[in-house]
């Protein structure tokens, strides 16, 4: 039961210093206080989690058209879903949690990438094939 809390957790933190940091790049991002920033990483794995992949597969069509870059989209929905839920937690409008939301992904991925010890769920090729 606990083999999973860990990563969560981890997880967790990641995404809620990534979230900090966008607050402090993205002038239209901001948290009243800390349980505000810590709720919405919360929410915001959540909705990510289970949200999110619903969506993908009710818009696939208009997915598949834009060759995936309505995903960017479903992003900063999630944002400006999770800032109308939590009090105390800001995003000015459409273009700030677009662009938002691309920094926190890619900031989740380097950071969960050398937290993991480099591992990020790439397996090395075997040497001597192509592709």
């Amino acid at each position: 039961m606990f083999d999973n809390l860990l990563p969560l957790l981890v997880h967790w933190g990641t995404l809620t210093l990534a979230l900090w940091v966008a607050s402090q790049i993205f002038q239209g991002i901001s948290f009243a206080d800390k349980s505000s920033l810590l709720v919405a990483a919360l929410l915001l794995g959540f909705a990510n989690a289970v949200i999110k992949p619903l969506l993908i597969l009710l818009t696939l069509p208009f997915t598949l058209i834009t060759f995936g870059l309505f995903i960017l989209v479903i992003n900063a929905l999630m944002v400006l879903l999770v800032a109308a839920m939590v009090r105390g937690f800001r995003v000015s409008g459409f273009w700030t949690a677009f662009f938002a939301s691309i920094f926190v992904s890619v900031f989740s991925f380097v950071s969960g990438y050398f937290l993991s010890g480099g591992d990020a769920g790439f397996q090395p090729m075997p040497s001597g094939t192509w592709m």
